[in-house]
This record gives C-alpha cells, sequence and structure tokens, in this order.
C-alpha cells in the first residue's frame, strides 16, 4: 500500500502529461513482449542400430583378442551360424546372406588359426557412440523338489496356454490373455501369480524352497535345481508374462535403502533380513518368468542354443545381430574385456551397446556375476563389406580414421 507522501505522487501528473506529449508527437506502436523461445524437445532415441549410427572400428588385430579368447569365440561362432543364416536382423545391419561365406569359413578354420579368421572375414564397427555398459549372471542352483513337500513350497510354472502373444481379436501383438468377459487384457502380475492367480491348474513342474532364491534364478532365466535326493534338474525359460522389468537394486538405491556399488548378494541379504517388505519390493517387479525342464545340452541362450560360459553375451537384437561376435574392449573392470558372441537376450538388455556377460554355474560365476558393472567400448563384428553396403543407408557410415 503506497503511503500518502511519496514522491511518486508529487511527480505523477508531470509524467503523465510528459507521456501524452510524446504519444501525440510521435505515434508509434510498443512492440509486444516477445514469447521465450519454445524449448527444443530431445531427441527420440534410436530404436534401432541404423538410427543410431554406424562407423567402422579398428582393425580386428589392434583390438587385443588373445588367441585363446579368439578360438573359444570361434567355437562359439559355430553354434551361432545356422540362426545368422536364416534370421532375420532386427538390427538392420545383416541380412543372412552377409554370413554365408563367414559362415562357411568357420567351418574349415582351425582353433589355432581363430585370430587370423577373425581378421579376414569380419571388420569392426561402432554402434552409436561406442560407449558400452556390461552387467553379468549365470546358472544359479538353488534347492527345490519335483513334488511338493515339507520345506519346498514355492511353485515353479511351466507357460500357461492362455497366454497369447498378440490380441487374438485385432491380432495387435502384445502378451496378455482373454478375461471371462472375452475382453483382451494384461496378463497376471507378479503379485496375483504368487497370491495363487495359476494354482490347481497343473503347471507346477517344481517346487522351490526359497522365494528369494526363485526371483533370482527367474532374473537369470535359467538354473538348477539340488533335489532331495541330491541329483540335479535344469529348467531354462519357457515365457515370460508381458509385464515390464523392473530392477529392485535401483529402487533399494534411490531409496537410499543401499549405496552403490549395490552387488546381487547385498540385495540377496537385505531381502532375507526384511521379509515382509522384500516381498513387498519383489512385486514392485511385476514381471514373471516361466520355465521348462531342459533335458539336452545347456542352458539355452535366446536362440535356442546352448550358451557358453565366459563367451557368450545377452544383448538388444535391435542394435547386434543375434549370432555375431562382440569385443569389449578398456574397461573398468577388466574381466568384461574380451571377444564374446551374442547368443542370448535379456529383459533389462535394452539399447547400444548395452550388455549382459554369462559366466557359467558355480560359486566362482555368481560371485563375477553378481558383482559386475563394467564400462569401456564395444566394437561389433561383422562380414566384411558390411559399411560398404550400408554407406548409402546412414549417414556417417564411413571408415573411421
Amino acid at each position: 500500500m503506497a503511503r500518502s507522501d511519496s514522491p511518486l505522487l508529487t511527480f505523477r501528473p508531470l509524467l503523465l502529461l510528459g507521456l501524452l506529449i510524446a504519444i501525440g508527437s510521435c505515434a508509434r506502436t510498443v512492440p509486444p513482449p516477445r514469447e521465450a523461445p519454445p524449448v527444443p524437445e530431445s531427441p527420440p532415441e534410436p530404436e534401432v542400430a541404423l538410427e543410431a549410427g554406424v562407423v567402422a572400428g579398428p582393425p580386428i588385430g589392434a583390438l587385443g583378442i588373445s588367441p585363446a579368447a579368439a578360438a573359444a569365440a570361434l567355437q562359439a561362432f559355430r553354434i551361432s551360424c545356422p540362426d545368422l543364416l536364416r534370421r532375420d536382423d532386427a538390427s538392420g545391419l545383416t541380412r543372412p546372406s552377409d554370413w554365408s561365406t563367414t559362415c562357411a569359413a568357420a567351418g574349415s578354420w582351425t582353433e589355432a588359426d581363430a585370430s587370423a579368421f577373425l581378421a579376414a572375414h569380419l571388420e569392426a564397427v561402432i554402434v552409436g557412440d561406442g560407449n558400452a555398459f556390461a552387467t553379468g549372471y549365470y546358472e544359479p542352483e538353488i534347492p527345490g523338489s519335483r513334488e511338493r513337500r515339507p520345506g519346498y513350497d514355492v511353485p515353479i510354472y511351466s507357460k500357461p496356454g492362455d497366454l497369447l502373444d498378440r490380441n487374438p481379436l485385432t491380432g495387435e501383438a502384445g502378451r496378455g490373455r482373454l478375461d471371462e468377459n472375452g475382453r483382451y487384457v494384461l496378463y497376471y502380475e507378479r503379485a496375483d501369480i504368487e497370491e495363487g492367480a495359476l494354482a490347481g491348474r497343473g503347471l507346477e513342474i517344481a517346487w522351490a524352497a526359497d522365494p528369494v532364491d526363485l526371483f533370482f534364478l527367474q532374473i537369470q532365466g535359467s538354473g538348477r535345481l539340488r533335489l532331495p535326493d541330491g541329483s540335479v534338474m535344469r529348467i531354462g525359460y519357457a515365457g515370460q508374462n508381458g509385464r515390464e522389468y523392473v530392477a529392485i537394486g535401483r529402487l533399494l538405491r534411490e531409496r537410499g535403502i543401499l549405496e552403490s556399488p549395490i552387488t546381487m548378494q547385498a540385495i540377496v541379504d537385505w531381502l532375507r533380513a526384511n521379509r515382509e517388505a522384500g516381498r513387498a519390493l519383489m512385486r514392485e517387479n511385476r514381471s514373471y518368468v516361466f520355465f521348462h525342464e531342459l533335458t539336452g545340452p545347456g542352458p539355452l541362450g535366446s536362440l535356442g542354443r546352448p550358451v557358453t560360459p565366459r563367451v557368450s553375451i545377452a544383448a538388444d537384437p535391435r542394435f547386434v545381430p543375434l549370432g555375431a561376435p562382440v569385443v569389449l574392449a578398456g574397461m573398468d573392470n577388466r574381466l568384461a574385456d574380451g571377444i564374446w558372441v551374442a547368443q542370448d537376450t535379456g529383459g533389462a538388455i535394452r539399447g547400444a551397446n548395452r550388455f549382459d556377460t554369462f559366466w557359467g554355474a558355480g560359486t566362482e560365476a555368481a560371485e563375477i556375476a553378481g558383482g559386475m558393472s563394467a564400462r569401456g567400448r564395444a566394437y561389433l563384428l561383422l562380414p566384411r563389406g558390411t559399411v560398404a553396403r550400408l554407406a548409402g543407408r546412414i549417414d556417417g557410415a564411413t571408415p573411421q580414421r
């Protein structure tokens, strides 16, 4: 509120007269205030490798691949070849025919000459910025039983018949089920299933002793059940309910419960020390994995073929052709350095240069995988001539100088 003795009141008539004279002598229009420029939107995330951009990498011989690692990768690559020769490449980088010469040669080169094979038939390319992030997974072994018995009361389910991959009413892709009213709805989430949504349908293939053990076996995607008589039952991924995967380690960090670096063992310890809160936290990951018994070699990756410890890697097929070799170099966890073969996928493995390294089974594998969190550079190995063929389709798809 203005005071009555304010100097502004004394001079207000003179100011008003001056303004009227100025307006009459030069009738200028005062421009309206300019609006602030719009904030530019962030560019959308690339959906496939072609959108992320591809450039040629350094010569393969400069990537530091040891002869032993090259030999192991060649063996795993041979396992991939039948799929490379017939699968459509979701990344758009290669065609089945691109691999024909390379796969034919892989069958005739010996492991002793594996380094020369890589240099002769493949070239390194960089997808996007090439900055890699790698975690680890393994084949866990947990106590289990084929039949429900005291101490073994956590069901391990096979894939339900009413879990569909697309809407039968519209043909639209997306996992779900038809409800009692004939509507296509999302499939049961983790909490629903743990509360008995699938009970009594004969879907139980085995029973686990501990829900935390089963939760982490689901994250790994396959594992072993140590049965009461000492024998082993191997189970592998059969399907997933279509719900989004949520990393509970990230939730524990964001809520200030655990501090980085967060290992799998630290998460397990917290879940077991906080049973009720832990169960609620696990249910925030609504994703649920179904299994089937494995009777042949394994564990199996998403190609349906055995994965090799310390050689196989999970990748996003939108950015890496499944079956292709990948070199991780300069990783801050040196255990991740080397040549790998992309033979698996994972719900949390999304985006260019995001990988999950496979370490096999046993205590050492669990320790390495549980603590693996490495950053460095990624180089995808593709048939020679790929960059030249793609040069007309990708801006910047030219050799890196």
